[in-house]
C-alpha cells in the first residue's frame, strides 16, 4: 500500500506539472475552441482532486480508494464522450435533437461528480447551493408565480449544463481555464522565487520603525502578497505566522493583532493589479477591459488600507506602543539592493496590461521576467527543481478555483435557462419599492450570507446573475453595480459568525473568535461604507471630471482617517463618546463624494479639533 501512495503522489506531481504546462502552452500559442479548453481544464482539476483525496485518505479509509478510482475513470468517460463525439456535440440543435443514452447518464453522472469534487475541495456550501438550483430547474413549475417557471425535464438541463457552453462550460470555467491559473502560476512562481519573504522584509525596513510596526508591517506586506494569491485565508497563513507573533510581542492585545491580519489579508483581493480569480470574471461578464476594472477598484482599496493603517496607528498611540527597534529590522535600502528587482515581474505586468496586451500575454512575459530577475542572486534563483515545483504548486493551488467555477456554472446555467435572473430582478425591485438604498442593503446582505460559505468567486458569480441587474436598472453604473457586488462577497471573510479569515488568524494568535471578528468588523469598517460611497458618487471609481475625482480622492482619505479614529475612540488623545460620534459622521459626509457634504464634514472635524486643542491647553502640566 505505501509503494502504490508514492507511485500515486509522484503520478499526481507529474498531472500537476502537466496540467500547468499544458496552460502555459495555449496561452502562448493559441487556446483550442472554448468546449475542448474548458473540458481539458475540468479533467485535469477533478482527477487532481481525486488522486488527492486518495493520497490522503486515512489508514483505515483505504478501501474507499476504489470509489476514488471509480470517480477518476467516471470523469475520463464523460470527458471522452464529449471528445469523441465533439463534431456531434458542436453541430447539434441544443434542446431539439434529443439526448443519446449516452448523452443522457454521462451528463448525470458528470454533473454529480463535480458536485462531489466541489464538496471535497471547498466544502459543503457550493454544493449545496447548486443543488438547490437543479432542484429549482426540475421542480419550480410547483413554486408562487412570482419565480415560478414552465417546467424543465431532466434531459432539458442535462443538455444546457453538459452539451453546451452555457452551463459547467460556460463562463466561469472559461475564466478560470483561460485566466485564472495563469496568475495562480504566476504567484507560485514568485512565491518559490522569494518574492513573497521580499514583500516582508519590504514592509518590515519601510514601516516597522514607526508606532505600531508590526501592525503596519501587516497591513503592507498583506496588500502586496493578497492581490496575487487571491485568497484571504492563504495569505493570513502566509504572513500571519510572522506578523501576529511579532504585533503581540510588541504590545498589541491578542484579538486586535489577528484582526489586523485578517483585514489587511482580506482587502488583498482588492488590490490592483491582479485582485484574485473574480476580477477576471467581472471583465467577462461586463466587457471591460481588465486593466480598466483595475482602474476602477484603485481609489477604494487604497481608501481600505489607509483606513486600516490609521486603525494601527491610533491604537497603537492609544495603548504607548512603539515600533520594532532599528537593530532588529532591515535596513530599506539593503532590501531593495539585495531583491528590489523581484518587483520587476509586478512591473512587466502592469506595463503590458497599460500598453494594450491580453492578460494572458502580460502574465505569460512576467512568469519569464520572475525567472531572469532571480537569476541575479543565488538566494533567489530557480533551478529546475524549483520551476517544477512551482508548476505543481500553481496547478493544486488552482484546484479549489476552477472547482468552484464549474460548479457556479451550474447555477449560471440553472438561471439562464429557467429566466430566474429576471424574475429575481423584478423581486429585488418590489421588495425594495424601486428605491436604491434598499436594494443596495439587499444586495450588501445578500453578499455577506453568501460569501460567508462560498469562495469569493462563486458568491459573486451567483449574485452577477440575481442581483446586479436589478442595482442596473436603478440606475447604478455597470462597474459600480459589479463591484459593489465583489467587496460584499470579499468582506464576508471578516464578517461573523463564519469569517474564515478572522478563523486562521485567531488560530494562529490564540485569541478569542468573537471578540477578533468585532475588532475586525471595526478596523475593517471602511470596506463596509465606501462600496455604497462609490455608488452614489462614481468619482471614486475614477468616473467623470478629472478635478472632481482628485477631489473625491482628497475629501475622502481625510473622511477614512476620521473613521479610523472615531472608532478606535482617539484622535489626539483619548476621544469622548460624543466625539466619536462626531468623527463617524465627519467621515461619513467626507468619504461621500459633493462639495456640500464636504463643507460640512471639514466643519464638524474642525470643531472636533479646536474642542481637542483646548483639551489641551486647558489639561495641567
Amino acid at each position: 500500500m505505501e509503494m502504490l501512495i508514492r507511485i500515486l503522489k509522484k503520478v499526481m506531481t507529474a498531472l500537476a506539472i502537466v496540467m500547468s504546462l499544458y496552460h502555459l502552452y495555449t496561452a502562448a500559442f493559441g487556446l483550442p475552441e472554448a468546449l475542448l479548453h474548458r473540458a481539458i481544464h475540468l479533467v485535469f482539476t477533478l482527477c487532481l482532486i481525486f488522486l488527492l483525496s486518495i493520497i490522503r485518505r486515512p489508514a483505515d479509509q483505504k478501501g474507499k480508494m476504489v470509489w476514488d478510482a471509480v470517480l477518476i475513470l467516471l470523469v475520463l468517460a464523460s470527458i471522452g464522450h464529449l471528445f469523441i463525439n465533439y463534431e456531434y456535440v458542436v453541430t447539434r440543435y441544443a434542446y431539439i435533437h434529443p439526448l443519446s443514452f449516452w448523452d443522457y447518464w454521462l451528463g448525470v453522472v458528470f454533473t454529480l461528480i463535480l458536485l462531489e469534487a466541489s464538496r471535497r475541495s471547498i466544502g459543503w456550501a457550493l454544493p449545496i447551493t447548486s443543488g438547490a438550483f437543479l432542484l429549482y430547474g426540475i421542480f419550480g413549475h410547483l413554486l408562487p408565480d412570482m419565480i415560478r417557471h414552465t417546467g424543465f425535464t431532466i434531459e432539458t438541463i442535462v443538455d444546457q449544463l453538459y452539451l453546451t457552453t452555457e452551463g459547467i462550460f460556460g463562463i466561469p470555467a472559461g475564466v478560470s481555464a483561460t485566466y485564472v491559473i495563469l496568475f495562480v502560476i504566476f504567484g507560485a512562481f514568485l512565491e518559490q522565487s522569494g518574492t513573497g519573504q521580499f514583500f516582508m522584509d519590504f514592509a518590515t525596513s519601510l514601516v516597522g520603525g514607526a508606532r505600531g510596526g508590526p501592525g503596519k508591517i501587516s497591513c503592507v506586506s498583506s496588500s502586496l502578497f493578497g492581490t496575487i494569491s487571491g485568497s484571504a485565508v492563504a495569505n493570513v497563513m502566509v504572513d500571519g505566522w510572522l506578523t501576529i507573533p511579532l504585533m503581540k510581542r510588541t504590545g498589541f492585545k491578542h484579538d486586535f493583532a489577528a484582526a489586523v491580519e485578517a483585514t489587511a489579508s482580506t482587502g488583498g483581493q482588492i488590490m490592483p493589479p491582479v485582485m484574485g480569480a473574480a476580477a477576471f470574471v467581472i471583465s467577462e461578464f461586463t466587457g471591460i477591459s481588465y486593466i480598466s476594472i483595475c482602474k476602477h477598484a484603485l481609489i477604494p482599496a487604497l481608501l481600505y488600507y489607509l483606513a486600516l493603517f490609521m486603525a494601527i496607528h491610533f491604537e497603537a498611540t492609544k495603548t504607548g506602543l512603539f515600533g520594532i527597534p532599528k537593530e532588529e529590522r532591515p535596513n530599506l535600502k539593503d532590501v531593495l539592493l539585495a531583491k528590489g528587482q523581484l518587483l520587476t515581474p509586478l512591473a512587466v505586468i502592469i506595463y503590458l496590461m497599460l500598453t494594450g496586451y491580453t492578460p494572458m500575454f502580460a502574465c505569460i512575459y512576467a512568469i519569464l521576467s520572475v525567472l531572469l530577475v532571480a537569476l541575479f542572486r543565488a538566494d533567489t534563483r530557480m533551478g529546475l527543481k524549483k520551476i517544477l515545483k512551482s508548476l505543481e504548486q500553481g496547478a493544486r493551488n488552482m484546484l479549489p478555483v476552477a472547482a468552484a467555477c464549474a460548479c457556479a456554472g451550474i447555477v449560471v446555467g440553472i438561471i439562464n435557462l429557467t429566466g430566474l435572473g429576471l424574475k429575481f430582478t423584478g423581486l429585488i425591485l418590489y421588495l425594495a419599492g424601486n428605491s436604491l438604498a434598499p436594494a443596495l442593503v439587499f444586495t450588501m446582505f445578500a453578499g455577506i450570507v453568501l460569501g460567508m460559505g462560498l469562495p469569493t468567486t462563486a458568491a459573486y458569480i451567483v449574485q452577477a446573475a440575481l442581483l446586479i441587474p436589478a442595482l442596473i436598472k436603478l440606475g447604478v453604473p455597470v462597474i459600480g453595480a459589479h463591484l459593489f457586488v465583489f467587496y460584499f462577497a470579499i468582506i464576508s471573510a471578516i464578517t461573523p459568525p463564519v469569517a474564515m479569515a478572522v478563523y486562521a488568524a485567531a488560530g494562529i494568535s490564540g485569541s478569542n473568535l468573537w471578540r477578533t471578528g468585532v475588532a475586525a468588523l471595526k478596523i475593517g469598517a471602511t470596506g463596509f461604507i465606501v462600496p455604497y460611497m462609490f455608488v452614489y458618487g462614481p468619482s471614486l471609481l475614477m468616473i467623470g471630471d478629472p478635478l472632481k475625482v482628485v477631489l473625491s480622492i482628497i475629501t475622502a482619505s481625510v473622511g477614512v482617517i476620521a473613521l479610523s479614529a472615531g472608532l478606535v475612540g482617539w484622535f489626539f488623545r483619548k476621544a469622548y463618546f460624543f466625539e466619536r460620534i462626531g468623527l463617524f459622521a465627519a467621515s461619513l459626509l467626507l468619504i461621500k463624494p459633493g462639495l456640500t457634504s464636504d463643507a460640512v464634514g471639514f466643519l464638524v472635524l474642525a470643531g472636533i479639533f479646536l474642542y481637542e486643542k483646548f483639551r489641551r491647553s486647558a489639561a495641567p502640566a
